[in-house]
């Protein structure tokens, strides 16, 4: 009889899917960084493993967003700009694929697609949308804030959603935005059909700027001594590529004492967002579910919090691109040793597979994502971002990164086994041309579209690079005002708001 138990099939697991809004992949405890808190986080990565080899593909929200619910590149689901009005292709969603499987499912956060009411076929979906009511659908937190008598409110701050100026958070604490995804995620766990299996999607909003972490999370890294950007040569050469001096141009220099305390602002928000995970852990925990539930941690990119003189996302320099990526399998299981570091090369694009061959579930055929418990591995990784001078193209085999800026056919390579900081640019090294030429034909290979015409010859030629022109930032990189009376609808939905 016991042998019969024991070999029943186990009932199909629950699955916990976090995520994070611009949080680079070097700023936990578990990578290595000795400033920063996250006990949550550090325990998941003990509790699972921890993929140091992360990237998104494109380091863009909403492109960011599209690979991580279709297990698609970016030219599969067609963004590799930044596209506010461009709906979810006709491709599988993650979500509906659970549905398909019998799972009932919610998303608690940020899903930033269109309309902002799609639920791309999640069941529930409870939105916190940063302010995008303008495109056209209410957004839940906003509501939240008008019934606790602070309708419009979510702005007053005064700070800026592609900024590096902060203040602590304006209202009271159970009103700030990461405490109420944490509420409204926790309450859908308790709140589920115990028949059934369940995948919930909380997506914070935070660290993405605005910068407005609590008063009392500011506080307990005030005594800290910060860490400083990464510095390099090349970044304050007299040439480097149009791209990377118009990023440089973009924000206003912070002295060292208004950096540090950015820095501190920003590993706040980081820290409170840890603390908050941690609820939802033990909601799984109070209803005997944890040990039945799949988890992932990631970010959809990170930010370069002025590394090599340049803030925000959209680069291919780890501070950007490379991302926290943290599988848990249920307890007990064998897919995954507790505490193990996993270095093949890994995307957004894996996370459906992955899960999926998780559960057990058929992975669509229309997935370009590879499983990370499984034994295929890539032996490189294409990541795009932006198209005509703005555009960046990169390849990695996990030790060297080659970045091409087709503005004035720029190369840059880097050893990241050596020189994880990217300070030396090793594309002219004679040694290392063989190197160079394996990733650019890799690289050549994956191109398509309008990139095509900046190949000749089979070689790559890029295009002429522009004159690099400063924009006046008339709109303080996206700033919100008073969120009521209630906005109207925008006249184009599909314009982008600020230029970080």
């Amino acid at each position: 009889m016991a042998d019969s138990q024991q070999s029943a099939p186990l009932a199909p697991p629950n699955v916990l899917f976090i995520t994070v809004d611009q949080w680079p992949g070097y700023l936990f405890g578990f990578a290595g960084h000795d400033v920063i808190e996250t006990p949550t986080i550090d325990n998941l990565a003990r509790c699972g493993v921890h993929f140091p080899n992360a990237y998104a593909e494109c380091p863009v929200c909403i492109p960011a967003r599209r690979t991580i619910m279709t297990g698609t590149t970016p030219k599969t689901h067609g963004d590799r700009v930044f596209q506010p009005a461009l709906p979810m292709p006709a491709l599988p969603t993650l979500a509906q694929t659970f549905v398909n499987a019998g799972y009932q499912t919610s998303a608690t956060g940020k899903l930033h697609v269109y309309p902002t009411r799609d639920r791309i076929g999640f069941q529930e979906a409870f939105t916190a949308e940063e302010g995008r009511s303008q495109l056209g659908g209410v957004d839940d937190y906003e509501i939240f804030l008008a019934e606790q008598g602070q309708a419009g409110k979510q702005f007053m701050h005064g700070m800026s959603n592609n900024d590096y100026s902060w203040r602590n958070w304006h209202l009271d604490e159970r009103l700030h935005v990461t405490n109420w995804i944490t509420e409204t995620a926790a309450k859908n766990i308790r709140r589920r059909d115990p028949t059934r299996p369940a995948f919930w999607y909380v997506s914070y909003t935070q660290p993405h700027p605005p910068i407005t972490p609590l008063a009392s999370y500011f506080e307990r890294y005030r005594q800290r001594k910060m860490d400083m950007p990464r510095q390099s040569a090349w970044s304050q050469a007299g040439v480097v590529p149009y791209a990377v001096k118009k990023n440089q141009n973009l924000w206003p220099s912070l002295t060292p004492e208004q950096y540090a305390d950015m820095r501190r602002a920003f590993y706040a928000q980081c820290t409170h967002i840890d603390h908050q995970i941690r609820l939802l852990i033990g909601a799984l925990r109070e209803e005997g579910i944890l040990d039945d539930t799949i988890m992932v941690f990631t970010s959809d990119h990170g930010d370069m919090l002025g590394d090599h003189g340049m803030y925000a996302k959209r680069y291919f320099y780890q501070s950007s691109a490379q991302i926290p990526m943290v599988v848990v399998d249920r307890a007990h299981s064998r897919c995954i040793t507790p505490g193990s570091v996993d270095k093949r090369l890994v995307g957004l694009q894996d996370i459906m597979p992955t899960l999926l061959s998780l559960c057990d579930i058929p992975v669509p055929a229309s997935c370009d994502g590879l499983s990370m418990v499984g034994e295929t591995r890539r032996q490189t990784l294409y990541c795009e971002s932006l198209e005509g001078a703005a555009a960046t193209r990169m390849i990695t085999d996990g030790r060297y990164k080659l970045i091409w800026y087709p503005a004035g056919n720029h190369f840059q390579l880097f050893d990241l086994q050596d020189d994880p900081d990217e300070s030396d640019n090793l594309s002219q090294h004679p040694e290392l041309a063989a190197v160079v030429d394996r990733l650019r034909q890799a690289l050549m290979s994956q191109l398509y579209g309008s990139d095509l015409a900046w190949i000749k010859d089979n070689q790559l030629i890029g295009c002429a690079e522009p004159e690099l022109t400063t924009p006046v930032n008339r709109g303080l990189s996206g700033q919100r005002g008073p969120h009521f009376p209630p906005l109207t609808t925008a006249g184009d939905p599909g314009q982008v708001v600020g230029f970080g």
